[in-house]
């Protein structure tokens, strides 16, 4: 079954740089282990400070309440911001 995590990041724009830095680092290290298929990380279109960090899985149970990356991943992001976190599975 595929599933994707949809975190949501919102910055102070001052922040914004060394935020995408921390972000990639941490991305860096993410397990691909467990049905990690792609991590991709995008900005909005208006507000270059809004993040979304999209992990894609591919696994036989989807984790309503999200991954275990993901929730740490949160962890780490609310540091930075507000944040926000959904699951989504494939019709």
């Amino acid at each position: 079954m595929k599933w994707m995590e949809i975190i949501k990041l919102q910055v102070a724009d001052s922040d914004r740089e060394s935020v995408k830095h921390q972000l990639s680092e941490l991305i860096s290290n993410v397990d691909h282990n467990g049905g990690l298929c792609d991590v991709k990380v995008y900005h909005n279109a208006l507000v270059n400070s809004d993040l979304s960090i999209n992990l894609c899985w591919k696994s036989g149970k989807v984790e309503p309440q999200g991954s275990a990356t993901g929730l740490c991943l949160i962890h780490v992001l609310k540091t930075f911001g507000l944040t926000s976190h959904s699951v989504w599975i494939e019709q």
